[in-house]
């Protein structure tokens, strides 16, 4: 049924849409994914995309709109008119993304790696082609034609301690700024991101010298990196030579701002050091060197005293260390210098908790999840709707945060499935009907949920020679543990003819959790 769907479903999209014509390259294409669902997927993951990469960066606003102006210099004379927005992450990996519908995000720390204003439209010339030539429409349409359902994965967001935490719906946004381009997609982002920058009024020779640096840095080191800002297609010498041969074709004219760049982004290079230490120090505390942590967060805290995330590392420490009150100055300390990164709230809200604020607790945790539903919120906040005897709602918050794959999805998993079992036995026990060697028909139980069980009662439907439908209960013996399967036989047979098996069915009547 679901197959006949999605054909019907391609061939509405094939007969609606059809082909179009690129607004970039001019090339007709297949177009499955109109304009109006890039700027819907753009617009809903752009928010929850920043979040899992660590946030905005905020304690130097104009550097934002500097990269912002940049940007839409740029987006100005591109060859499709979208509403671009350009900001910059606080995140130390050096990378850069796309979202459909021209939503564009630059990291800080590829941003301490550029030497020119150029450069910088460079990296935002090629996002913007991404976005203009439908490059990520056309991972969605693939996801449509080889999965048949608009993409979805559990890719990993590089450069983030955030994106496995976050539930599904959000893990699209995981995979759409992850997604693989192709060669062709990156060449053209070289070409027109070229003309771009030329028409802007940029020195594209900068696209030379942009791809140089990165060949240079790759040379020998490891490069997974590199692969977030160019894709499937990592920079190479021959990328260098092809837009040597563009640039021969363009104006040799064109800003390269060396000097306003260095000005721009000056606060980054004095405090790159204290972003650094914070990553040593989140490292620190992930491998429990609780002492070694905290001494790395006041250390960058000493450089740059206005960034949330240092704030938030030394209440992470002390919240580790049951020091919850000295945690909640800490917190506190990390909301009021950026009251939008779900992490500072979804931590405040634990901490909460352990000093029995329940309603304090609830608001941040709530709070959090509209910025990014994560597993941790929605599991705590699940046990708290348990706590108050609302386990309707404390099922829903458990269900939505075991699509997480964390230990706090993991414990939500577990919680859904021990309060769900008993009325709905069926949905999580699963069985399948075989015949054994003897042609007698054996029911296969299989408990894939993360609990065990015991007093397993199993239905099982047949016809009788005559077609007469009959049924029999059969118990499982024991306990069934988690991931384990057992063998019930029916003494139904012998079969002759396999088909007959297509006749009957085995249901799951009672299963009982095992505490």
């Amino acid at each position: 049924m679901v197959r006949k769907l999605f054909i019907v479903f391609v061939l509405c999209s094939v007969a609606l849409y059809g082909c179009a014509t690129n607004p970039v390259t001019g090339k007709r294409e297949l177009g499955l994914v109109p304009k109006s669902y890039e700027l819907q997927i753009g617009s809903k993951q752009y928010l929850p995309s920043r979040q899992m990469q660590g946030g905005d960066y905020v304690v130097d606003p104009e550097l934002t709109k500097y990269v912002n102006d940049i940007g839409q210099k740029l987006a100005a004379v591109s060859d499709r008119k979208l509403p671009y927005e350009f900001v910059v992450l606080n995140n130390s990996v050096p990378n850069a993304w796309a979202l459909p519908g021209g939503k564009i995000a630059v990291n800080r720390g590829l941003l301490t790696e550029l030497n020119s204003e150029a450069e910088l439209a460079a990296v935002l010339g090629h996002e913007i082609v991404h976005a203009a030539a439908r490059h990520g429409a056309k991972g969605m349409e693939r996801g449509i034609l080889l999965q048949g359902a608009v993409l979805i994965t559990g890719i990993a967001a590089r450069g983030s301690n955030y994106e496995n935490l976050a539930v599904r719906g959000s893990q699209t946004a995981a995979g759409l700024i992850n997604q693989k381009y192709g060669r062709n997609a990156e060449s053209e982002s070289d070409l027109y991101g070229m003309k771009y920058m030329s028409r802007a009024g940029f020195d594209p020779r900068a696209a030379i010298s942009l791809q140089e640096v990165f060949v240079r840095l790759s040379e020998g080191q490891e490069t997974d990196w590199l692969s977030g800002l160019f894709s499937s297609h990592p920079p190479s010498q021959q990328r260098v030579e092809a837009n040597r041969v563009t640039a021969k074709t363009l104006p040799e004219s064109g800003e390269l701002g060396v000097q306003r760049y260095k000005d721009k982004i000056a606060r980054l290079i004095q405090t790159k050091d204290d972003y650094h230490a914070f990553d040593m120090g989140r490292k620190a505390l992930s491998e429990g060197n609780v002492k070694e942590a905290l001494t790395l967060a006041k250390q960058a805290m000493v450089g740059e005293p206005n960034e949330g995330q240092f704030h938030a590392l030394v209440g992470d420490v002390y919240m580790k260390q049951e020091e919850y009150q000295d945690a909640l100055t800490s917190y506190n300390r990390a909301v009021e210098l950026n009251g939008e990164f779900f992490y500072f709230y979804v931590q405040r809200g634990l901490n909460k908790q352990k000093l029995g604020d329940q309603q304090g607790a609830r608001i941040d945790l709530e709070r959090s999840t509209k910025l990014l539903p994560t597993a941790p919120a929605l599991n705590a906040l699940g046990n708290m709707s348990l706590a108050q005897g609302n386990q309707p709602e404390a099922m829903k918050y458990f269900k939505d945060a075991s699509t997480s794959n964390s230990e706090p999805g993991r414990q939500a998993a577990r919680s859904f499935v021990t309060l769900d079992m008993r009325q709905n036995p069926g949905s999580h026990i699963k069985t399948r009907i075989n015949l054994d060697k003897r042609r007698y028909v054996i029911v296969t139980v299989t408990n894939p949920t993360p609990v065990s069980v015991s007093e397993v009662k199993v239905k099982i439907l047949y016809p009788d020679p005559q077609g007469k439908a009959l049924e029999m209960a059969k118990e499982v013996r024991g306990v069934l543990s988690s991931g384990k399967s057992t063998i019930v036989e029916t003494g139904i047979g012998p079969v002759d003819d396999p088909k007959t098996l297509r006749y009957m069915r085995a249901n799951v009547l009672k299963a009982n959790v095992v505490e």
